[in-house]
């Protein structure tokens, strides 16, 4: 039924347009006709909702397919660009997604932003970062995915810095543009190798064009796997260069959860979409579970020190954005997109009802000493819990070893609930009722962690191939290392309170309550550029307190 595929691939072409429009149509009086701006996107939204669902539903009757609707020659072997778009099982999932998250967060911001002097430029900036967003990811085209890569960072930069009255704003926002703009860079050489190595400008047909590769790819290929690796690392926020994400929570709530909830999947997206190069080189996979791990155990530690709900949640997803791409490097792709789709949508909620969160804890602390377990019984609930992964595992018929990193994230994953239900009836003088609550959920986690995976690859497994690892001792220590750097935060986390009495343990806390002052250093870097390039755009006050992060005392 070539019709029904046309349709499916109209659908997910016309989807962001009354978004882009919107935001066209609002360049000028976009404050005077605010109701008529809000209004314009809360229905666009819909409109695009509402189109991604009719995709999915057609698209599940049909195959893969990739249409173009208008091509244009390019100069210097750079082939063509072109108006297209890629039907697949991973597009489909994204533009869902993304346009359930761009809903509720149009909707929120309806009610979040009434009575704004500036309320129409918002929801017109809102407008056209959704509808970019949603164009580099129906895109079937590489320079189409550059173009609206870009114009996405760029009309995001005008949500970040909305209050320009705000200095920690305008700084995190220049800080981002600055990573951002280097990210552009780095994937435009990337894309040019790509192009002219392997003649083809369509994501389709990267798969194919690769496989008639024998042996190992060409250094333009290998090189270009490292810009996609770096475009990735920069768009993630990754430690070191994650201070921009935290500092943005200046900018309004639904922002915020549009960045967290969305946005910031830009870089793994990129990384899903390249998978037929990156799956192919397999230092890339090294690099990128050393980059991932690294920022996951930076940034736990340093969320650990976070003073407020929102700077929290921040830190929470640099380190999350680092476990997806620790996966990523581990080749377990559709581990990685389902990590994507759970996280997207806690952190939309979590992030729209942070403001009611203030009303439960106004204050944070750390918690007790007493509510500190036991040594045995932290232990007790880590092997417990890996060993009925590893049970459930062989029940269920899952070559463990064969399949040793999807296992390994099994176990972490089991070891984290089974502490979490130990501390929740800790107050057990037994431990029975904790330990059977432990076994039981952990089975039934363990359970519904394989049969999801096994479902993601299915659905996904034409898309994302199975990757070259590099195996041998390299890659088995790298498993390791990933099992104790998890293993020693929730160590950490557990007894920090404990820990804190050391002078040892109260030395550390100040230092990553500065974020290590890799970020300070930085945005020392930034403001004294700025104080160069832009003299009159620097505030007439000293460094803000939150940029600082003024050293606590032991």
């Amino acid at each position: 039924m070539p019709t029904l595929s046309m349709a499916t691939a109209i659908l997910m072409l016309i989807l962001p347009w009354p978004l882009l429009l919107t935001g066209v149509i609002g360049t000028r009086g976009s404050n005077s006709h605010f109701r008529l701006m809000r209004e314009l996107t809360t229905k666009s939204a819909w409109f695009a909702l509402v189109s991604a669902i009719l995709a999915v539903i057609a698209y599940l009757s049909r195959s893969n397919v990739s249409e173009t609707f208008l091509s244009v020659p390019l100069p210097w072997g750079l082939n063509r660009f072109a108006l297209s778009v890629d039907v697949n099982s991973l597009t489909v999932l994204m533009t869902l997604l993304v346009t359930l998250v761009g809903l509720v967060v149009s909707r929120y911001a309806f009610t979040y932003m009434d009575g704004d002097p500036h309320e129409g430029a918002f929801h017109r900036w809102l407008s056209l970062t959704l509808g970019s967003f949603l164009m580099m990811i129906t895109t079937g085209n590489l320079w189409e995915f550059f173009i609206f890569w870009v114009a996405t960072s760029l009309f995001l930069h005008n949500l970040l810095a909305f209050y320009r009255d705000r200095p920690l704003a305008v700084l995190a926002a220049r800080k981002k543009y600055l990573f951002h703009r280097i990210a552009d860079v780095s994937l435009f050489i990337a894309l040019v190798l790509v192009v002219r190595t392997l003649h083809t400008t369509e994501f389709d047909r990267l798969l194919p064009a690769v496989a008639g590769i024998q042996g190992n790819l060409p250094v333009t290929l290998q090189a270009a796997a490292g810009l996609f690796l770096l475009s990735a690392v920069l768009k993630s926020a990754q430690v070191p260069f994650h201070g921009w994400l935290i500092q943005v929570m200046e900018a309004p709530t639904p922002v915020s959860a549009l960045l967290h909830a969305g946005i910031i999947y830009t870089g793994t997206f990129l990384l899903l979409r390249m998978t037929p190069i990156m799956s192919r080189v397999p230092w890339s996979g090294d690099l990128l579970i050393v980059i991932g791990l690294g920022s996951v155990t930076a940034a736990s530690l340093m969320m650990m020190t976070a003073t407020n709900i929102k700077g929290s949640l921040a830190y929470s997803t640099c380190a999350q954005m680092g476990f997806m791409l620790l996966e990523l490097g581990l080749g377990v792709y559709a581990l990685a997109l389902l990590h994507i789709v759970s996280h997207a949508v806690y952190k939309a909620h979590a992030f729209l009802s942070s403001g009611s969160i203030v009303d439960h804890s106004r204050w944070p602390a750390i918690p007790a000493a007493t509510a500190a377990l036991s040594t045995t019984k932290t232990v007790g609930s880590w092997f417990a819990g890996a060993v009925v992964v590893i049970l459930t595992g062989w029940i269920l018929q899952v070559p463990l070893l064969r399949d040793l990193p999807i296992t390994v994230m099994g176990i972490i994953l089991a070891i984290a609930l089974s502490q979490l239900i130990w501390q929740t009836f800790i107050k057990e003088e037994s431990g029975i009722k904790a330990f059977m609550w432990s076994i039981g959920l952990s089975a039934l986690l363990a359970a519904l962690y394989f049969l999801l995976d096994a479902l993601f690859t299915v659905l996904f497994g034409t898309v994302l191939p199975v990757p070259v690892v590099s195996g041998g001792i390299t890659h088995d220590l790298l498993l390791g290392l990933t099992v104790a750097a998890f293993v020693s935060l929730l160590w950490i986390q557990q007894r920090l309170p404990r820990l804190l009495e050391h002078p040892l343990w109260q030395a550390v806390f100040v230092h990553l309550y500065n974020d290590l002052y890799f970020d300070m250093m930085i945005s020392r870097w930034i403001r004294k550029w700025t104080a160069t390039a832009h003299p009159q755009s620097l505030p007439n006050s000293r460094e803000p307190e939150h940029q600082l992060r003024k050293v606590i005392s032991s």
